[in-house]
């Protein structure tokens, strides 16, 4: 370390330049503790996560269009286009309309997967998981394959205009 005893000139000022040497000394040791401690600290599983990409929807008519919105008295909202139904009536009008493709089909043997009609839920991002679970599980229990969800993406993210 570097120490200034006094000068020849006898100038009494008091210095006023900072002594980094401590400074660095501290710096160095906490840079040589996080090099050793972060590769031990950061733990991680190989996971092959999916490869996301924008695709937009293409809507047939036979698709059913849910939207979920919370009530004011906290119970759920569900509508059928712009209808408001309940939980029964949910569930009679899916499997009514799935029977009815079925039927203008000719029968279940004449239909494969991707003819069934999807469903597209629409969920307001303040309504809790348990009105977006139970629309789910109320069209899947009616015997809709697909169920998806129709959100928003982030502005910028590969929209394409016609």
């Amino acid at each position: 370390m570097a120490m200034s005893v006094g000068s020849d000139g006898g100038d009494d000022k008091p210095m006023s330049d900072i002594n980094t040497t401590p400074l660095v000394d501290v710096m160095l040791v906490l840079l040589i503790i996080f090099l050793i401690a972060v590769p031990v600290v950061v733990q991680s599983v190989d996971l092959q996560l999916p490869k996301v990409a924008f695709e937009p929807t293409t809507t047939k008519p036979e698709n059913v269009s849910l939207s979920v919105t919370a009530a004011g008295d906290g119970s759920c909202a569900v509508f059928w286009g712009m209808t408001p139904v309940n939980s029964s009536e949910l569930l009679d009008r899916a499997v009514a309309k799935l029977e009815a493709d079925i039927k203008k089909a000719g029968g279940v043997e004449n239909m494969t997967p991707e003819d069934l009609p999807e469903v597209h839920i629409r969920g307001d991002i303040n309504v809790p998981y348990r009105c977006i679970g139970g629309t789910i599980y109320t069209m899947q229990r009616a015997g809709f394959p697909k169920v998806g969800f129709i959100s928003e993406p982030e502005p910028g993210q590969g929209v394409q205009r016609l």
